[in-house]
């Protein structure tokens, strides 16, 4: 058994059983893969992907957990050479971030500024996504952390730690007639069109939760998974917008006024999620607490080494997050 047949398995995997696609990703032949992968099945006694012809069709039940465990070893061969890295040198490496728009435009440029100032031979690379596929990247081992509101819980592979809470922001017009509504409600808003982020996206699910325990159906007619496109979706008159408060500019927006709608959701938290047997070097705590101040080394040591997710909760209980 070779590292290199289990590289090939995890990544025809991925890259949903597409023999070709895979070389190409792997800078390697359609061939090599294919006998890699038959000398692997061989070797076990079993198959991996069940065929139809020379096409591949489904991956098989004993395959399913070659597959899971082959991705556990090849994420452990990426920490043996964090750890060489650590040792040899502590200021170079890569570090690789998964998230959303809002947080990649709104919450991220200034820490990521100061970050490559202070590790100026670190390349980091950017990957965003939906919430969903940002947490699969983290929870596959593919990136360092993802950070997200949305879906890192769906995953239990990861440890998730919280970072800030944020809540919503009405954003209208300056003629607009709610822009006079000295303070708002549900029911206020439900008359109007609604423009808001895609479910799923920034905090989507208590926006819905809200309007549903008041009996309210909210008339939303536009949907997006960027602030930016929803603000350019009020300005063309196509609906009041729901955003993150993080998301209003007073200098960029300030042909819209943002009214507060904090009172009217509940706060969202927003998470960084790293894979439980991560090993995570020393920039890389760095840049965590830069994020969130309050996650130093000892307690982010502390939530890894944490049996499950109430033992991580405890480490920050008490504790009174950032608000952005």
């Amino acid at each position: 058994m070779k590292l290199q047949q289990l590289r090939y398995i995890w990544e025809v995997a991925r890259h949903d059983l597409n023999v070709s696609a895979t070389a190409q990703s792997l800078y390697t032949s359609q061939p090599g893969v294919s006998k890699q992968i038959r000398l692997l099945e061989d070797e076990l006694g079993v198959e991996v992907f069940a065929r139809s012809g020379k096409h591949l069709t489904h991956v098989t039940p004993a395959g399913e957990k070659i597959i899971e465990i082959a991705g556990e070893i090849l994420n452990q061969t990426k920490n043996i050479k964090k750890v060489a890295k650590e040792f040899s040198d502590d200021r170079k490496g890569a570090l690789d971030i998964a998230t959303t728009h809002t947080q990649a435009r709104y919450a991220l440029p200034s820490v990521i500024h100061q970050f490559m100032e202070g590790y100026p031979d670190v390349t980091l690379h950017m990957h965003q996504g939906t919430p969903m596929q940002i947490a699969e990247m983290a929870n596959d081992g593919v990136v360092d952390f993802a950070i997200a509101t949305e879906a890192l819980e769906l995953f239990g592979n990861l440890v998730m730690l919280p970072c800030y809470t944020w809540n919503r922001s009405v954003v209208v017009p300056k003629d607009h007639p709610l822009a006079q509504e000295e303070k708002l409600s549900l029911e206020t808003l439900a008359a109007y069109p609604i423009v808001t982020y895609v479910f799923g996206f920034t905090g989507r699910s208590q926006l819905d939760q809200a309007f549903q325990a008041a009996e309210l159906e909210p008339n939303v007619v536009f949907t997006a998974a960027d602030s930016d496109v929803i603000k350019t979706y009020v300005r063309l008159g196509l609906g009041v917008g729901i955003v993150a408060t993080m998301a209003y500019d007073q200098k960029l927006d300030e042909d819209l006024v943002a009214l507060d709608a904090s009172h009217l959701f509940e706060d969202s938290c927003t998470r960084i999620g790293i894979r439980s047997n991560a090993f995570i070097r020393g920039y890389m705590y760095e840049f965590i607490q830069s994020f969130a101040p309050h996650l130093t080394r000892d307690r982010v040591e502390a939530a890894m080494e944490a049996s499950g997710r109430h033992e991580v909760d405890a480490i920050f209980e008490g504790i009174e997050l950032p608000r952005l």
